[in-house]
């Protein structure tokens, strides 16, 4: 599951980064403003790629999921890359935990039979 959901996290990231690119364009926002919000996000999604195996670290992932879409009213775009990535997300969580449990069910088979 760490795999998949770290690479989910790092495509985020550089949506995230290339977001803020756009939303600096906005004449109502001011670039600290719109640095801040990306760049810490930025940094969340390569926070959570260590963290996604402790305890919260899908929750969190989830909530920026949820942050990813609601961008979406700054950078419309983002309405449709933020439900991409939540699906991608949701993927990424579903299958890698069906890997761990395949691979836990080899190991213990193996285990068993040798």
């Amino acid at each position: 599951m760490r795999t998949l959901c770290a690479s989910t996290l790092i495509g985020e990231f550089f949506v995230i980064g290339f977001a803020g690119l756009v939303a600096m364009k906005d004449p109502d926002l001011s670039m600290a403003t719109v640095w801040t919000v990306s760049g810490t996000a930025m940094v969340l999604c390569l926070l959570l790629c260590g963290m996604i195996t402790r305890p919260g670290g899908v929750q969190l992932g989830w909530a920026l999921q949820i942050l990813l879409i609601a961008s979406g009213f700054v950078v419309p775009v983002m309405f449709f890359l933020g439900a991409v990535f939540a699906a991608l997300w949701w993927a990424s969580v579903h299958y890698g935990r069906k890997v761990e449990e395949a691979k836990a069910r080899f190991a213990a088979q193996a285990e068993a039979g040798g």
